[in-house]
């Protein structure tokens, strides 16, 4: 990306991240994952506490999408519903997508939705963005989506946001990407996975989270009452919209993290 081009998304990235409300947010979540980074457990057993969250936001994430979750069930391997299958799926693979996320955010993308529907939709159809008369799945009731052609040009501006580097917080940017993916639905199906999993990506990709200890996820299901209203203040494009999304996302990533502040000190326990 040009410097240009850079430039001229962080007048608009810096206005956001200093909306009402949303810089006493991020400072307040960001004070908390630190004390999480800083847990003396995750001196010997970080790997176990980030498959934990990994696992319990993959479950949450399909949770919203209308799975019926029981944990036991799935730590057993009994997993029959698509949906958590997918989530497992693109969850699983996060890791992996860390150092290119930032450079093709569109080949990431397309595969965390092949991940994510790979047992749901026709093959032609994973990692390609929906096309005029395909049916958009809409699970939380957000209402019609946007026509395909205005989907692929905003998607063009997401990419741009995502390829540039800018100081704008970690946790505002991950939050527009979940927004922007949600107002967008791309695909048609499995949005919702998609776009969760790539706020998670991000807040690791970004620095906040590197160890991928977080689940974001989780957050937005403890608040699934707030979760559409939030969505849908930020697909109004109002300013205040905008800041009580990403203040709503804050208070998300914060309630994850003390699910996995949880399992730290039970982890200490034994």
């Amino acid at each position: 990306m040009s410097d240009s081009t850079s430039a001229s998304l962080s007048g608009p990235l810096v206005r956001i991240a200093e909306l009402p409300g949303v810089q006493d947010a991020v400072t307040d979540t960001r004070a908390l994952v630190d004390r999480l980074l800083k847990h003396r457990i995750l001196r010997r057993r970080s790997a176990d506490v980030s498959t934990e969250s990994s696992l319990r936001g993959a479950c949450a994430s399909a949770s919203l999408e209308g799975a019926e979750v029981a944990m036991d069930e799935i730590r057993e391997g009994h997993i029959y519903d698509t949906r958590i299958k997918g989530a497992l799926r693109a969850s699983a693979e996060l890791g992996s997508l860390v150092d290119t996320w930032p450079k093709a955010p569109r080949q990431v993308l397309a595969r965390l939705h092949t991940l994510a529907a790979a047992d749901a939709v026709d093959s032609e159809a994973l990692g390609r963005p929906r096309t005029a008369g395909e049916r958009v799945e809409d699970p939380l009731g957000l209402g019609e989506a946007m026509p395909p052609e205005a989907a692929l040009g905003r998607m063009e501006g997401l990419y741009s946001l995502l390829n540039s580097r800018t100081a704008v917080p970690a946790l505002v940017t991950s939050a527009l990407v979940h927004g922007e993916l949600m107002a967008i639905r791309p695909f048609g199906w499995g949005d919702g996975l998609v776009a969760r999993a790539a706020e998670r990506l991000t807040l690791v990709e970004r620095g906040l989270d590197p160890k991928s200890l977080v689940p974001p996820e989780l957050g937005h299901q403890t608040m699934r009452e707030e979760y559409v209203p939030a969505l849908r203040g930020y697909m109004s494009g109002t300013s205040e919209g905008v800041a009580e999304w990403i203040v709503y996302c804050c208070r998300a990533v914060r309630a994850g993290t003390q699910d996995s502040l949880a399992t730290c000190e039970a982890l200490k326990r034994g």
